[in-house]
């Protein structure tokens, strides 16, 4: 069997505060969009369970997130660990604040799901998801959603118009345990306008959309990596996105476009300098 795992990116994302289990609390409102991972499933003579990529780093047994779904999944139904061999094939950057290792175990999840027959309501593999990552739940779901809590309590929104989105990951890592350290050491002076956002989709307005997109954790940026993701948005603006955001924690930052023409060209100016750049379309 072979199914795609959709990117999503963060059209907000709001930290609301540090619970008492080590977690935060978050706001966001979620968006899939085609950047997708290719999986293959097969069953294999006694093998046990494998995962194989096509970048060597990533790891091949049951520390993969894909691996783990699989391993929830059987216990969720009862059963023995299968024989199955998982292929990933990457396209979504890796550590690039898009959830992409979250998207490749909602693909194994959904697949696995088919495969049994739907044993499971969507809803029910999005709980199942909640034991492999927080944001498996909604990679599960996916299309638009605001998620709070963890990232697992989803409610469905409105379908962001649809629209051409170029996203850029520049080559240095974001340490997310940083970044929630820093923004618990200060105030968060701006928050995304997150009722604004729901209403712009709720009125299908993609201007409205893309000019109430914010992201708290590019204010904790560290200052070399912040002018960075700036320089990306700025491109993007100038080429004539209605508005840029940073995804997750980064770094990758995206803008949306009404126009393939201007979204085609603000690709073609970004990849002489970041070779992680794509084009893609919401889902």
């Amino acid at each position: 069997m072979k199914t795609r795992a959709w990117a999503k990116l963060n059209l907000t994302l709001d930290v609301l505060g540090k619970r008492e289990d080590g977690y935060h609390d978050l706001c966001m409102v979620m968006q899939s969009v085609t950047l997708h991972d290719t999986l293959t499933l097969e069953p294999n003579e006694g093998q046990g369970l494998r995962v194989k990529t096509n970048l060597r780093f990533l790891p091949t047994g049951d520390k993969n997130l894909a691996a783990i779904a699989a391993l929830r999944f059987w216990e969720a139904l009862g059963r023995e660990p299968e024989h199955l061999d998982i292929e990933i094939e990457k396209r979504i950057p890796v550590c690039a604040g898009m959830a992409g290792g979250s998207s490749d175990a909602a693909a194994v999840l959904r697949a696995l799901n088919e495969q049994a027959g739907f044993p499971f309501t969507p809803t029910e593999l999005a709980k199942v998801g909640e034991k492999v990552g927080s944001d498996v739940p909604y990679c599960v779901l996916g299309g638009t959603a605001l998620a709070e809590g963890r990232g697992e309590v989803l409610t469905p929104l409105p379908a962001l118009p649809p629209c051409w989105v170029v996203a850029c990951k520049p080559d240095f890592p974001i340490s997310t345990p940083e970044l929630f350290a820093r923004i618990d050491s200060c105030k968060i002076r701006c928050r995304p306008d997150t009722a604004g956002m729901l209403e712009a989709l709720k009125a299908g307005s993609l201007e409205e959309v893309a000019r109430r997109m914010y992201n708290v954790f590019e204010d904790v940026l560290p200052e070399r990596y912040q002018a960075r993701v700036a320089e990306i948005k700025h491109v993007l603006i100038q080429k004539g996105a209605l508005g840029a955001n940073m995804s997750g924690t980064g770094p990758t930052a995206f803008g949306l476009f009404d126009s393939e023409e201007a979204a085609r060209e603000a690709q073609a100016a970004l990849q002489e300098g970041y070779r992680d750049t794509f084009l893609c379309r919401s889902v």
